[in-house]
């Protein structure tokens, strides 16, 4: 019988893209797309949705009743979050521990009763903030780079990989995202269910509707391209700041692989990412934003630091290559212009959106 596919946050970047993106490339399977349309231009993607053959279905993850909505289940992906690491500061943390963690707790239940595989969006902000920070590195010209040489376990040159400690604070979402992931290892354990968790760095690439806090490279890019301001935070305001970028087709290449090699990936949990080759600085960012734009903008300077900020995250992803050799295939310089090709195609539907 065909696979029956739910994936949660399904109007969100990442879940509407892997669901059309998984549509296409299987097109006996059902497709279903639960969102609660919270976040602002999730809407958008829902003529995307409709057009790609996956079904819509309004729905709130913090109410099981919302995601129990089929009689046959074969898996469920879990994209649904409120994602930004600044969430809970100075307000009550519960939406977002409703949502992450509770959320996720009624879909592992939906997924034992059906027997269904269940893939966990998860994110590298598990991972301890000052043992980030703590990282050992130098400062170049335009970028902190990881030195060879560290003292913390679990990061070399190549980046953070997932013997890196998750011991200490990490902010609301990281600790909401983390919880998720104990449940689903014990679901997995006490049920005997086939289980991957991906700890996902920075995604990025059409249709992302990036905000200053969460999305940076469309954000980024979008200031650009529609004449708005930026600033450089934290770090002595230099934008020296680095992360690693992936395209969100590399991410949904890595998710059909997963379902494709369910059993050989089970019960592993992945760091994913673009790696060491797609890394970036916001300083760095800027200038490929101005060439791709040809726009010049505003940037101001801030010392002072956001709470939670880390100098530098890079994803070593060696783990998940030898898994399901997988690796990105996309380079930074490419994503960066697919994001200002879909700004440029949908231009008026998108400036009141974005807010600029």
């Amino acid at each position: 019988m065909p696979l029956t596919i739910m994936i949660t946050g399904g109007s969100g970047f990442v879940g509407a893209s892997l669901a059309i993106y998984l549509k296409r490339s299987m097109q006996s399977a059902r497709v279903i797309a639960l969102d609660n349309l919270k976040r602002r231009g999730s809407e958008l993607n829902l003529v995307r949705l409709q057009q790609g053959g996956v079904e819509f279905l309004h729905a709130d993850i913090r109410l099981i009743s919302d995601v129990d909505v089929v009689d046959s289940l074969d898996i469920i992906i879990d994209c649904a979050a409120e994602p930004s690491v600044l969430a809970g500061y100075n307000e009550s943390p519960k939406y977002i521990v409703d949502t992450n963690l509770g959320g996720t707790i009624n879909c592992l239940e939906i997924a034992r009763q059906h027997s269904a595989q269940f893939i966990f969006v998860s994110t590298s902000r598990v991972y301890s903030t000052s043992r980030l920070q703590k990282i050992l590195l130098k400062e170049s010209d335009t970028r902190f780079e990881i030195v060879s040489n560290q003292l913390e376990a679990g990061v070399t040159g190549d980046g953070i990989n997932e013997n890196f400690s998750v011991a200490g604070a990490r902010s609301m979402y990281g600790a909401s995202k983390f919880a998720s992931e104990i449940l689903v290892t014990e679901y997995a354990d006490m049920y005997d269910m086939q289980t991957v968790i991906n700890r996902s760095g920075v995604i990025a690439g059409p249709w992302q509707m990036g905000k200053f806090d969460q999305g940076i490279i469309g954000f980024w890019v979008a200031q650009h391209y529609f004449q708005g301001a930026l600033r450089y935070l934290g770090f002595n305001g230099t934008g020296k700041q680095v992360r690693d970028i992936l395209h969100i087709a590399d991410f949904c290449r890595l998710i059909e692989l997963q379902i494709e090699h369910a059993s050989h990936v089970r019960g592993q949990t992945f760091n994913v990412g673009g790696g060491l080759d797609n890394a970036v600085s916001l300083l760095e960012l800027t200038t490929l934003c101005q060439k791709a734009t040809g726009k010049n903008i505003s940037i101001d300077s801030i010392a002072a630091q956001r709470p939670g900020d880390v100098p530098i995250y890079v994803t070593d992803n060696r783990n998940v290559y030898e898994h399901l050799g997988w690796k990105p295939e996309i380079a930074l310089e490419k994503i960066i212009a697919d994001v200002v090709e879909w700004c440029d195609t949908n231009e008026e539907m998108l400036q009141p959106v974005l807010g600029i």
